[in-house]
């Protein structure tokens, strides 16, 4: 018997709190990186403005954000804590958080250093009345003023992926089309639960794809770099936890199988 033969539909109002998933995710396992360290990284963004970070070590920078990053509550430049997984020979996933409670932004680089190519996506709240609810921004550029861009992807479509993150919690993925995609706990704390949510993807390399997504029924962006040559999948959750009245950060990497991907029919359009 397989845990969906016992799991049925679970009503919105008796999922748990974001907070479920952090004991059974466990840590983030793949080492951090030190090759960045000593460099200094300006990002290029929207309307002339440029992002810097200096990275002093391996796991400490300092940075700088242009009027364009700037949030209530943000000061324009600070120190913070980041990991830099280098995910395939040059190219890095960099995940920093800075602020705190509401004003808390969790930065996420994708960074190519063999083409220049580089996203960032800055995840933070907005407050909606009494509720809280997150919101992710993207910034695409060229780090060395070349043309290659991260550009939108459609090499996920159709795919059924199996992600196992811990030894206690695995997911199903069905990307429906280019925006949308269908999750699907299989085991661990949010067992049984689905649902289908708004997604972004952006090719990265071979195989390697830069995925987005957004939660509306639990206040959630997850930003990940999917590799189907490595089998594996390396990113980040970000969160707000109702009850704790907290941010939840997740870092996180799993293995991944491609279940099958699906081809439809050619149909001629006759009845």
């Amino acid at each position: 018997m397989t845990t969906t033969d016992i799991q049925d539909y679970v009503p919105e109002n008796e999922w748990p709190s974001v907070g479920t998933m952090l004991d059974g995710f466990g840590d983030q396992t793949l080492p951090a990186s030190a090759a960045l360290t000593g460099t200094t990284l300006q990002i290029p963004h929207e309307g002339g403005h440029t992002a810097t970070y200096t990275f002093h070590d391996a796991h400490s920078l300092t940075w700088a954000a242009a009027d364009g990053d700037k949030t209530q509550g943000e000061k324009y430049e600070g120190a913070a804590r980041y990991k830099a997984i280098e995910a395939r020979p040059g190219i890095f996933i960099i995940d920093l958080v800075r602020g705190e409670d509401r004003h808390a932004e969790n930065v996420t680089i994708v960074l190519d250093r063999n083409t220049g190519a580089v996203t960032t996506a800055i995840s933070s709240f907005i407050a909606d009345g009494d509720k809280t609810h997150c919101t992710t921004r993207f910034s695409h550029g060229n780090v060395e003023g070349a043309a290659a861009l991260h550009s939108r992807s459609g090499g996920l479509v159709g795919k059924r992926i199996y992600y196992r993150y811990s030894d206690v919690e695995t997911y199903e993925h069905i990307y429906l089309n280019a925006g949308t995609f269908t999750w699907h706990c299989l085991r661990g704390g949010e067992a049984g639960l689905a649902d289908t949510d708004r997604c972004l993807t952006f090719d990265v390399g071979d195989g390697l794809f830069l995925f987005f997504w957004t939660e509306k029924v639990m206040t959630v962006e997850a930003v990940l770099l999917i590799d189907l040559r490595e089998q594996r999948s390396i990113g980040r959750m970000f969160g707000w936890d109702e009850p704790a009245a907290e941010p939840v950060i997740l870092p996180f990497n799993s293995r991944l199988t491609v279940l099958n991907t699906t081809e439809y029919p050619q149909d001629n359009h006759k009845h």
